[in-house]
């Protein structure tokens, strides 16, 4: 018995507490990057730009606090989601423009393939007044790559798990 205490008393002072996670501050630098954004469902939109905002929020906050005018963001539209900035279509699309309008107006800029948009039938004129049409998407992607950009594909999943459930 004297064995089986002395055991438990040896494990309860030499063992270790059962460690946390920490918080580390990683030193990031202002973002140099684009989004390239082709989803299968217009409305998926929304959901990537909150990938814009993860990427924003912490840089603009302590204790890195970087203005708007340090980012270099670039998001690149070529899926269906290219009915959304459409000048037509903003009534339905209402909350994503003016999300959108926001981000361009902290200097994020919107680019469409002029290739995709004339696949849908849209010309220069039918977009919304922060929008840039660039000739290709694809080409467009390169270019900024080989410019030291870094790229990032937002994966828009269905939900299909409640968070609660699995927690």
């Amino acid at each position: 018995m004297k064995l089986i205490l002395l055991m438990v008393l040896w494990l309860g002072v030499l063992a270790p507490a059962q460690a946390s996670g920490k918080w580390v501050a990683t030193p990031y630098a202002p973002a140099k990057v684009m989004f390239e954004f082709y989803f299968d469902d217009p409305q998926k939109i929304g959901s990537a730009l909150y990938w814009v905002r993860s990427l924003m929020n912490p840089l603009l906050a302590a204790p890195y606090n970087y203005t708007p005018e340090d980012q270099k963001i670039i998001i690149v539209i070529h899926g269906t989601e290219i009915v959304t900035v459409a000048k037509k279509n903003e009534a339905k699309y209402q909350e994503v423009v003016d999300r959108m309008r926001y981000y361009a107006d902290l200097g994020v800029t919107f680019k469409v393939c002029g290739q995709a948009a004339e696949d849908y039938g849209y010309a220069v004129k039918d977009f919304q007044d922060f929008i840039e049409v660039v000739p290709n998407a694809i080409t467009e992607l390169t270019h900024w790559q080989q410019q030291g950009y870094a790229l990032i594909i937002p994966q828009i999943l269905d939900k299909k798990i409640n968070i609660e459930a699995i927690r």
